[in-house]
């Protein structure tokens, strides 16, 4: 009979392969997981999508050495809790992720930034054995103890100024022991949370047709979590109070969308809605409301005469329309919410549909106003707070932070906005949605923002050349300095200096043979081309002020 083979000096046991090769293939999995997800900006997928790797390359070396009798240590579980946790329906609006919060001196380390259950929140998330997770830590004070880890914690809160959550969420994946628990809920006044409630639970068919849950809801089910509330400002909690209660809201009532059932997730949600602009536009944009076939069939050349420079952009947006209704999306969020607005979201609105919109598109905006709330304009402190950039202007910090005030997501179609607050690590409760415009007219532009930056459509006609024309034809603008580059109010402020309205000079400046031919608003500033041989006025369209 001949013995079997004994394993390789130069390999690892058969049993070591298996446990190996099961937590590439998990590694793998996360990182698809992460990868691909709808709940993460690119850049804060970033350092999720390193930790796997560095995790993958450590088990693929350890597969690869010599048979060692030394345990295998390996990040995978907490990891694993990680990308669990951010995709368990109560978290929204991740703008943070394994991010160092404080000084450099004194720091402590946030595994997700977010709001849970509607509230901004820090989340700390631990994978440790039971067994090992102590109280008091150890003597020689390496290991600082559950205790002092939630002092730093809560002291590193109240320090973050405009990032301050409202909640801390502890996570214990692999649950905590009973005495350490008790003196974590009675010392720190933690309330447990109910982690299962509104999990999804996915169940797998198993060899027998028997059904059983499958791996990952289990360990979501296992889980153990504790909130501690960050005393907050009392003047950020506002109710809704009986007039909105008394008011039923039939927010798609009058659009062009089948009834739709609540999506998963959205009573998260809570039971109001913020709208800013772009989605007060889009709820009532005909694109979104039956329109998108018509303006596909109509003739090309009648198409590009009408929306001029925005030919691409309105087509673009109807073809998206034909292959997914935006109101099917919104309507499965919408059902069962009561609608608000706040003053500078609706008065920027009822403007650009005075002026842009076509009939049928001022009659369903007359009927979606009767449907929602105007709030005053009452920005939450955190987002007046932060720092005013070209995309985090003031007018949406007071809008998205009146949603913030009202613990109510902000409907909006303005992801760069989203973003760039997201990128600044506060966790902000927004839905985005694909933007729709008006169809019913086109406007030339109105400058009263951002800055004017003549391009010259030929080599002869330079800014100096432009002004220079301005000041030789007429003595009211001979002093006026040179228009190539100035903001929309100091251009105003410029000609008011000398009696001039800012009407009059646009009027001026088109009657110079000088048209526009193509304008676009872009970070802040409206780039003109001047084009001396066409004697077309091209113009703007307005909705590119909500858009860029």
């Amino acid at each position: 009979m001949t013995t079997p083979p004994s394993p390789s000096p130069t390999e690892p046991h058969a049993d070591d392969r298996t446990s190996l090769n099961i937590a590439i293939s998990e590694c793998h999995k996360l990182r698809e997981l992460i990868l691909n997800s709808s709940k993460l900006f690119p850049d804060l997928r970033a350092p999720l999508v390193r930790q796997i790797q560095a995790e993958l390359d450590h088990l693929s070396r350890r597969l690869q050495s010599p048979h060692s009798d030394s345990p295998l240590c390996s990040n995978l579980g907490y990891l694993s809790a990680v990308c669990h946790v951010i995709h368990h329906p109560s978290i929204q609006s991740v703008s943070g992720v394994s991010k160092h919060v404080g000084s450099k001196t004194e720091s402590i380390h946030v595994d997700i930034m977010c709001s849970f259950r509607r509230d901004p929140s820090w989340v700390f998330v631990s994978d440790r054995n039971p067994s090992y997770v102590s109280w008091v830590g150890s003597p020689g004070g390496k290991d600082k103890g559950l205790r002092d880890r939630v002092e730093t914690a809560i002291a590193a809160a109240n320090e973050a100024g405009s990032l301050r959550p409202n909640k801390l969420l502890f996570v214990f994946a692999r649950g905590l022991e009973e005495d350490v628990r008790n003196k974590f809920l009675h010392e720190f006044g933690a309330v447990e949370s109910d982690f299962a409630d509104g999990l999804e639970v996915v169940f797998d068919e198993m060899d027998d047709e028997w059904l059983g849950i499958s791996d990952d809801s289990k360990r979501l089910l296992d889980y153990k979590a504790f909130e501690i509330q960050i005393s907050g400002d009392p003047g950020e909690n506002v109710t809704i109070d009986e007039t909105m209660a008394q008011v039923e809201l039939d927010l798609c009532s009058g659009f062009d969308l089948p009834s739709s059932k609540t999506s998963p997730g959205s009573d998260f949600l809570g039971n109001v809605i913020n709208f800013d602009t772009t989605a007060l536009i889009a709820m009532v944009s005909g694109i979104s409301n039956g329109d998108a076939k018509q303006l596909l069939e109509a003739p090309p050349e009648k198409m590009r005469e009408k929306y001029k420079s925005n030919h691409e952009f309105v087509i673009g947006q109807a073809k998206s329309e034909l292959e997914q209704p935006m109101l099917e999306e919104v309507n499965a969020i919408l059902a069962g919410k009561k609608g608000i607005t706040c003053q500078s979201a609706l008065e920027e609105f009822k403007e650009l549909v005075s002026k842009c919109g076509g009939p049928a598109e001022k009659d369903r905006a007359s009927k979606l106003l009767k449907s929602l709330i105007v709030v005053p304009d009452n920005p939450s402190q955190r987002v007046m707070n932060l720092q005013t950039t070209g995309k985090v202007d003031t007018k949406n910090k007071i809008i998205f932070g009146t949603g913030d005030r009202w613990h109510a997501p902000t409907l909006t179609a303005k992801k760069n906005v989203v973003r760039a607050i997201a990128q600044t690590g506060m966790s902000l409760l927004t839905v985005v949605h694909r933007p729709r415009a008006l169809t019913g007219l086109v406007l030339k532009p109105v400058l009263d923002t951002g800055k004017i930056l003549v391009i010259p459509g030929s080599r002869t006609v330079t800014e100096t050349v432009v002004s220079g024309i301005l000041r030789r034809n007429t003595r009211q603008f001979r002093k006026i300095p040179d228009f190539g580059q100035l903001s929309g109010r100091g251009a105003a402020e410029a000609l008011a200096g000398f009696g001039v309205k800012i009407g009059d000079f646009l009027r001026y400046f088109l009657s110079c043979g000088l048209v526009y031919s193509k304008a676009v608003y872009a970070k802040k500033h409206i780039f003109v081309k001047i084009d001396e041989e066409s004697s077309l006025i091209k113009p703007f369209a307005l909705f590119y002020f909500l858009l860029y």
